[in-house]
């Protein structure tokens, strides 16, 4: 690991008083800053909360929403849940990797920008079909509305 990713991991760990109690917690800050959990992060934080990497390993596997894969800039979930299913979710998915060149065995651009997921259940069904960007959700998707929103997204970049 490069020196500013050590500090980056031990600010991390210091915030949690390097307490081995909040894994979880000290996992889910891991992922937030890269995205998803780098193999070389989670032997440092073995070694420096003195938990078997199997543990470790563990509970990454464990929970759905860790990834041990690389992942883009913007990820982007879309709901496969019955509402959203039902009000054509397909369709959007559909759209999202026509015009981002991935498919569902390599759901990530090239330039690391677009990852492209479904998820079972975003909870927000009322809004159906919705989608998340890093988080943030978009309802009532359309095949035409993916389109802009990746266009947006594009523009953010230049």
């Amino acid at each position: 690991m490069k020196p500013e990713e050590v500090k980056a991991i031990d600010e991390i760990l210091e915030s949690h008083s390097y307490d081995p109690t909040l894994l979880i917690a000290i996992m889910q800050d891991i992922q937030k800053l890269y995205h998803y959990l780098p193999k070389e992060c989670l032997k440092y934080i073995s070694k420096k909360l003195n938990l078997p990497e199997a543990k470790i390993y563990g509970v990454a596997t464990f929970y759905e929403n860790f990834s041990l894969d690389v992942k883009g800039k913007y990820i982007i979930k879309i709901c496969d849940g019955t509402a959203c299913h039902v009000r054509k979710s397909v369709p959007v998915l559909e759209e999202f990797r026509k015009v981002l060149g991935v498919t569902a065995e390599k759901p990530t651009t090239d330039d690391m920008l677009f990852t492209v997921e479904t998820v079972s259940c975003l909870g927000a069904c009322g809004l159906a079909p919705a989608c998340t960007v890093n988080d943030e959700v978009h309802p009532a998707m359309t095949p035409d509305k993916a389109r802009a929103l990746i266009e947006e997204l594009k523009g953010a970049e230049v």
